[in-house]
């Protein structure tokens, strides 16, 4: 019998039939030649190792399987999806959605050189987050504010600064791990700081942080379990009575806000997530929270509160190592400069918040309309659904959403696989068998693309 082998097609063979030569005007040379030798070695083991007799491809079958192989390849990783999970601050899909003015900020200075540290008005060496800063105080009400480039960084930089080599003490029922493992302990360790558990998971009382006060307490800190709810016979010290603790003792209090808000969210019928200006006005210390949540710009952190402390973090030298680049900065200035001119609908985030349940019917109807036109060969239906915030942020609490039930001619996940695959991509949930779009999450301008990609993988 012949050995199959000798039937694979050359390298140089291969690079001119059409599908392969002509992909040379798109990706270089080198590319392609890369991509068909590390094609042709995985071909030639799964050939040497086929348990029966295997029939290679035609050379122009070949050359089409590896030119399509090579595309997929060098397809970034990172892409635009359609975001119809009704998760607002989906941690997969990149939190919270720019603003269009963060956006225009970012395209506007990043592409060419900036005033980065240089004022223009003296000539003088600058810093590049002083705009950000003070935007931030004007907000919140701190008197001073550092800018880190995500909460874990801030909250590092605040324990290593104030409290490395002595004790932290903090509630057992706040030893929270958010997303990616992050776990408080650990970033306790990583800061050098000891970490002392008072209290139980469900009560810990403000007598039990007193009595844990001692000559190593570097700092109190009380953490917002902003992922999870402790409910039922429970009990914690309120923050106004923790912070007067630590200025009786002379010990500063930290607030770990996590997903940090400065909207107040009860105007959408959320009650358990305070702003920071509320947590500042209870008398701490400081307050740390993230940019790319609830606030709803670009990934980053931040620590407000008493200038004192502030500027003992400024001048950590971990600061410059966590600091943010010149884009994220823009488009953190773009973002809190809407907050200030109150338009607060121009953040997507608080957008899709406050979209009014009607709005939301009327689009979902007007989806499907255009979807039965296209006669996919799939049932579908208009339904009430429950978005979720997400991120870190309001655990528990439901919004009222209207979305597209899905029935597949064939599976759920099938089509859930096809829509994944679309250009663009929709990233949507399967509940009780049927595929479900939620269009609190789709961005209004991404409707006519919604439509397009999920007309093609259910008639696909």
């Amino acid at each position: 019998m012949q050995n199959p082998l000798r039937n694979i097609p050359s390298v140089n063979e291969l690079l001119e039939i059409p599908p392969l030569r002509g992909m040379v005007d798109r990706v270089s040379h080198s590319v392609v030649v890369s991509g068909v030798r590390t094609f042709l070695s995985d071909f030639r083991d799964e050939v040497q190792t086929a348990a029966s007799e295997f029939k290679v491809p035609t050379a122009t079958e070949l050359a089409e399987r590896i030119a399509e192989w090579i595309v997929k390849d060098e397809t970034p990783s990172l892409r635009p999806v359609i975001n119809a999970t009704g998760i607002l601050l989906h941690t997969g899909l990149g939190r919270a959605p720019l603003a269009g003015e963060a956006i225009q900020a970012m395209s506007e200075v990043a592409a060419g050189y900036s005033s980065v540290e240089v004022d223009l008005a003296t000539g003088e060496r600058s810093q590049r987050v002083l705009a950000v800063e003070s935007l931030l105080t004007k907000l919140t009400g701190a008197e001073a504010a550092v800018v880190t480039n995500n909460n874990a960084a801030a909250t590092l930089l605040a324990l290593t600064t104030l409290a490395a080599g002595r004790e932290v003490i903090v509630s057992r029922g706040q030893l929270i791990e958010i997303g990616g493992s992050f776990r408080l302990p650990d970033v306790m360790t990583a800061s050098g700081a000891r970490l002392r558990e008072v209290g139980t998971t469900n009560k810990t009382r403000l007598a039990d942080y007193e009595q844990a006060i001692g000559e190593e307490t570097a700092a109190l800190m009380n953490v917002h379990t902003s992922n999870y709810r402790v409910v039922g016979f429970t009990e914690e010290a309120e923050l106004e009575e923790l912070a007067a603790l630590g200025r009786d003792h002379g010990v500063p209090v930290i607030e770990d806000l996590g997903s940090g808000c400065l909207f107040d969210l009860r105007d959408v019928g959320i009650h358990d997530e305070p702003t920071v200006a509320q947590r500042l006005a209870t008398g701490v210390d400081l307050v740390t929270f993230s940019g790319d949540k609830l606030l709803g710009g670009p990934q980053a952190g931040f620590i407000v509160g008493k200038p004192d402390y502030v500027a003992r973090v400024r001048s950590n030298p971990l600061y410059r190592a966590l600091r943010l680049d010149k884009a994220t900065t823009l488009a953190l200035e773009g973002t809190l400069a809407i907050y200030v001119n109150g338009d607060l609908d121009g953040i997507p985030t608080i957008r899709m918040l406050r979209m009014p349940i009607a709005d939301l019917e009327s689009r979902a109807k007007a989806i499907a309309d255009r979807l039965m036109k296209e006669e996919c060969g799939a049932l579908l239906e208009i339904v009430k659904v429950f978005s979720q915030v997400g991120g870190g942020g309001a655990p528990g609490k439901d919004l009222p959403s209207f979305g597209l039930s899905i029935n597949p001619p064939d599976t759920a996940h099938a089509l859930v696989a096809r829509l994944r695959d679309a250009d663009p991509p929709i990233i949507a949930r399967i509940v009780r068998g049927r595929v479900i779009l939620d269009v609190r999450t789709v961005l209004p301008d991404e409707d006519d693309a919604l439509v397009g990609s999920v007309a093609k993988a259910l008639i696909d």
